[in-house]
């Protein structure tokens, strides 16, 4: 094991996660705008592309699918900084493996071993967990979600520029930022789980199935793992899909990606790092949640009709409330959890998210290939986000009737409570 940097009061220890989340973000947020075009200088037709790409994306989803519970298990057991240097080793291994790739089966692989060792994202959640208290998660995790989302404003624009110059740079430069990480990691972060709220590694629950089913047993949230799971399939759809489909709809290169996922990354870091303290002190997070909700389902459905560029631009920023979801449903699940497994639990909900990420591409690709013949412009390539927008109806319905039902409870209990 590493040796440990000395141990941080929680303020300091949050600025260090969220530098090491933000040169994490960057470096992933490089390759999106060329990840794509690079599969599709593989190819010989749109509708080629669409399905390889779909092809890479499983592979990862499907090796995070099961790598992530066991990483966030064994953050449970070893602390969360060595299992986050394993996963920035896994990315530099990725993005340099990438770079050098000269077949659609070596991304395929390639993209295997690095969902595999990845799990920063559930890991960073739970070090976040660790050193808050939970009435202050939901704003910490906002922090935390700002920080990815300032990520997406570098990383992507970099990538587009980058990838203008040459299409491999920016594997090159995500390899290298990943390298500093893990150097960072190394010297300067502090571990945040202390001995005494360890305990021991359990193959048996270290898996998928046996995670999902204890984060659907958890008190009072089981039910939401349907509202994560249709929210994060929409999601997933959106990242599958987007750069292809701004590319058959409009024309776009990875430079123009590039400023649009910039754009996501602004409206995300504007949201979570400082609308979302002021919203949280006038909504609760299940109000917030349905709000979300609502914003979401509605803006995939204007992406999808979307006749012009610009449009994608309004519409990311107008979805105010679309980027506060995600702190909110992580902070009631966390709140959940006991202290010792909090790892295990957000290592749950990353996994289900992975479970998402390996369906996208298998509903995403093909339905972008049915439609990559159509002219730019047409309304019909948009079917991926009116998929979303349904996935985002549901997830609604879903999280409107689990916090009637819960509400409900909660005043039985009082009156029951107040009877002589």
């Amino acid at each position: 094991m590493p040796p440990l940097p000395p141990a941080a009061p929680p303020a300091a220890a949050m600025r260090f996660i969220m530098l090491t989340v933000l040169i994490d973000m960057i470096s992933i947020g490089l390759i999106i705008p060329v990840l794509p075009v690079l599969v599709g200088s593989f190819t010989d037709s749109q509708a080629a592309q669409a399905f390889w790409y779909g092809a890479v994306a499983f592979a990862f989803g499907i090796a995070n699918f099961f790598g992530s519970p066991i990483l966030g298990a064994l953050s449970d057991r070893f602390g969360r900084r060595p299992v986050l240097l394993l996963g920035f080793c896994g990315l530099a291994l990725n993005f340099f493996a990438t770079a050098f790739a000269t077949a659609l089966w070596m991304l395929i692989v390639v993209r295997l071993v690095g969902g595999a060792m990845q799990a920063n994202q559930a890991v960073a959640s739970a070090y976040v967990a660790d050193i808050t208290a939970p009435e202050q998660r939901a704003k910490r995790f906002g922090l935390l979600g700002a920080m990815f989302g300032l990520g997406f404003i570098i990383g992507p624009v970099m990538g587009g520029l980058l990838g203008a110059i040459d299409l491999h740079l920016p594997f090159f430069v995500a390899g290298t930022l990943a390298l500093i990480n893990l150097a960072y990691g190394y010297f300067v972060l502090p571990e945040s789980l202390p001995l005494e709220k360890r305990h021991a590694f359990d193959w048996r629950k270290a898996n998928p199935v046996a995670a999902l089913r204890g984060l659907t047993q958890l008190k009072a949230v089981g039910p939401l793992v349907g509202v994560v799971a249709c929210a994060g399939l929409a999601q997933f759809v959106l990242y599958t899909s987007w750069v292809l489909y701004t590319t058959f709809k409009f024309g776009w290169g990875p430079q123009q990606n590039g400023w649009s996922l910039a754009a996501v990354g602004v409206s995300a870091a504007l949201v979570q790092g400082f609308l979302l303290g002021p919203l949280l002190r006038r909504f609760s997070p299940r109000r917030l949640t349905v709000l979300g909700l609502i914003s979401s389902t509605l803006a995939f459905l204007c992406w999808g009709l979307a006749t012009e560029g610009w449009m994608m631009f309004a519409i990311i920023f107008i979805n105010i409330f679309g980027g506060t979801v995600n702190a909110a449903i992580q902070s009631i699940i966390s709140g959940a959890a006991d202290a010792s497994s909090q790892g295990k639990t957000l290592g749950a909900v990353s996994s289900l998210n992975s479970l998402m990420a390996v369906i996208a591409p298998i509903i995403g690709a093909p339905i972008l290939g049915l439609v990559s013949h159509l002219p730019h412009g047409d309304w019909r390539i948009g079917a991926p986000f009116y998929l979303c927008a349904a996935l985002q109806a549901v997830a609604l319905l879903l999280a409107v009737r689990h916090f009637r039902r819960e509400r409900a409870a909660l005043a039985l209990l009082a009156q029951q409570a107040s009877a002589p």
